[in-house]
Parts: structure tokens; sequence; C-alpha cells
């Protein structure tokens, strides 16, 4: 019996290792197999956070999600306004409300004016630029996209080609001879805020060429830049606002979202696609007559979107009264039939003590009770 006991222990304990025995190969296996798993895992997490990051890059046109959260773009016009008007100016940089946009007309360390900046992100590939048609319409879409070596090679600015990549100087950059620019805008109306709005759409640079032989200056439109997409990389650039005070900046995306650009109206949209010298047919001063009264017709939408403003003007004086003057007023206006008699009397009494022939009457006045 004691052997039986002992055989049957020891077949307990030889099951016992050979079962521990398969779990230790089993989890071997399982620690060897392991880590494949996880760097498969690890490379195809990779992989799709890759894809997604070119993905991002491509829709943000050289942007990614870090640069979008840090500078974030304003909101889009909305698309169901009640009132809209497409409006072109030609913004002249020799004016003193523009020259911040031409300072300074080469590059000073990290200080870049606005057409080198915008250059500068087109030549890299952070931006798209749009081809300028002859009718100076804008085409804003994927098929009217320029590359910038044409653009390089049309306008014949020296540049050099090193490892497929485009190289341009700063002393090559025709900064100095960008002197306008056509910037679209939109004034528009927006009935979920009762807000009025001007926001900037698409802006042109126009390199102005002197004439070798003392003629007119040619200008040359390069191409189109759509707002929205140069307008993270504003809000990293600053613009000098005064020639009397080099502390007065401000970032060219505020400069453009506060209006600080002042430039003459060349063109609205309109059905038959003309322009206001065609309008005008040449006449200069027919020419401005127009361009005075589509801006007055903006400030009176402007002024007139809460009602008219001589009205609400004249309603808040009159709440703008005080306390005194208006239960004067009410107590004038309650007591107007009194008031009338006391003054008649007082005539009636002054009249006979002036006369001297009779006593002075003596009126009585009754007041209705209400």
């Amino acid at each position: 019996m004691k052997q039986k006991n002992m055989f049957s222990v020891k077949s307990r304990w030889m099951m016992v290792a050979m079962l521990s025995l398969v779990l230790c190969q089993l989890s071997l296996i399982e620690a060897t197999a392991q880590p494949k798993q996880r760097r498969n895992q690890q490379t195809q997490q990779s992989q799709a956070g890759q894809q997604g990051q070119q993905q991002s890059v491509q829709g943000g046109q050289g942007m990614t999600q870090r640069m979008r959260i840090q500078y974030p773009t304003a909101l889009d016009m909305p698309e169901d306004v009640v009132w809209r008007r497409d409006i072109y100016r030609e913004i002249d940089l020799t004016e003193e409300a523009n020259a911040g946009l031409y300072y300074p007309a080469e590059p000073i360390g990290r200080q870049l004016n606005l057409f080198t900046y915008v250059f500068k992100l087109a030549l890299n590939g952070y931006i798209s630029v749009y081809e300028y048609n002859l009718d100076g319409n804008e085409v804003l879409e994927p098929q009217a996209k320029v590359e910038m070596k044409s653009i390089l090679d049309n306008y014949h600015i020296y540049y050099e080609e090193q490892q497929g990549k485009l190289k341009v100087d700063n002393s090559d950059i025709p900064s100095p001879e960008v002197k306008m620019y056509y910037l679209k805008e939109s004034a528009y109306y927006d009935q979920a805020n009762s807000t009025f709005h001007i926001k900037p759409l698409a802006f042109c640079p126009v390199m102005v060429r002197e004439d070798d032989f003392g003629g007119e200056a040619a200008k040359y439109p390069l191409f189109w830049v759509k707002y929205s997409d140069v307008e993270p990389f504003l809000s990293r650039q600053t613009v000098l606002t005064s020639d009397r005070n080099d502390a007065a900046v401000m970032t060219l995306d505020d400069y453009f979202t506060l209006n600080k650009y002042k430039g003459k109206i060349y063109k609205t949209n309109n059905r038959l696609g003309r322009t206001l010298a065609q309008v005008c047919e040449g006449d200069t001063a027919k020419l401005s007559s127009e361009q005075k009264r589509i801006e007055a017709e903006l400030a009176a939408f402007r002024n007139g979107i809460f009602g008219d403003p001589a009205r609400r003007d004249s309603l808040d004086s009159i709440a703008n009264l005080s306390p005194k003057k208006t239960k004067a007023s009410k107590r004038s206006r309650r007591g107007g039939d009194t008031e009338t008699e006391t003054v008649s009397s007082r005539r009636s009494r002054s009249g006979s003590s002036s006369s001297g022939s009779a006593a002075p009457a003596r009126v009585s006045v009754r007041r209705e009770r209400h």
C-alpha cells in the first residue's frame, strides 16, 4: 500500500512537471512572437500617421496640423448671407496708408515686406499661386495654378536650381519694383449675428517697370494669391504703421482684417463683367464720381443696417433726458389749460393796472377733477 501511494505521488509530480514545462514553452513562444506583433502594429501606425500627415500637409498646402492650431485662421464668409458685394481695389504702395506693405524694399534680417514674404512662401511650396488672366478675373481653382519656375522665366528673374529646388537670392527678388497690388474684397452683412464685415479674398502683386526710353511705366500683374492660404502665415509677420513711431507695428493679418489699407475701386462684380474704366469710357471725372458713388453706397448700407441714424439719434436724445425734465414736461402737458388761464389773467391784470380806469379784476382758476 505504501508503494502504491508513493507511486501515485510520483506520477502526480511528474504530471505537474510536464504541465509546467509545456506552459513555459508556450510562454516562450508567445514572448518571442509578441515583439513582432508590436513592431508590426507600430510600423502600421507610423505609416498611417505619415500618410495622415502628408494628407494634412497637402490639404493645408504646406501647413501641418500643429501650425494650424498654433496660428488659427479666421472664419470663412458664410455662404447664406443676405447681402454681399465684391469689390476690386488698386492698392498704391506710394501712399502713406499702404507704405508699410512696401517697407523694407530689400530684406533686413527677419524683416520682410509683403511681396518678399509671399514670394518665399510660394517658392518653398507652402502656398499656391494662380494665373493672372488678361481679363483681370481671378480663377482660384486647381486648374489655374501656375508653377513658380514659369513665373521666374516669364519675368526674367534670376534663379538657381539645386537638387530639384529653386533658389533665388534676396537681391534678385523684384521686391522694389512691386509698387502696387490688386485686391479683391467682399463686403457682406452677416444676419446670424447682425454684423457688417469687409473680408479680403485674394490679392495680386503688380510689378511696375520704368520704360528705358522715358515712356509711361508698364504694369505687370504677376499672380493671384488666395488670402485664406496665406492668412496663417501673415499672423507671424509684422508691418510698420507709422513714420513717426517705429514701435507702432501690427501683424499683416491684423492689417488686412482691420482694413487699414486704402485703395481706389477699379471694378465691381457686375453681370456684364466690365471695369469702371470701360463703363466711364475713359472719362477721368466720370470715373472719380463713380468711385465716390460706390463708396457712398457702401457707407450708407453700413450705417443704415439698424435703421435711420437721424431718427435713432432723436430717440436717444429723448431717452437721455433727466428725470426732472421729464417730470416737468409731463406736468406742463397735464396742466396746459391751467397755465394758459393764469397767463391770460396776468395779462388782463397788467392791462387794467396800466390803464388805471378800473380796479384789477380778480380771476379765480378752478381746476377740473380728472
